[in-house]
């Protein structure tokens, strides 16, 4: 089993890293997500989660509300 990401930091520079192809706006989420320790909004979280799984990757733990 493929363990989940513990904190939205570690997906966001997860799908940064991937070549999955981003918009400038999802670049720009996930950039700032990076940086920005302040917890997820449930859109956020809603946001990232469909990104992560478009790409593949495992979800959050917890949501992303970590």
């Amino acid at each position: 089993m493929v363990e989940p990401f513990i904190t939205p930091k570690d997906a966001a520079l997860a799908l940064l890293n991937s070549e999955q192809r981003l918009t400038r706006k999802a670049g720009s989420f996930l950039g700032q997500t990076a940086v920005d320790g302040t917890p997820l909004t449930p859109a956020q979280a809603e946001w990232l989660a469909t990104m992560l799984a478009r790409a593949g990757f495992p979800p959050l733990a917890d949501g992303g509300q970590a």
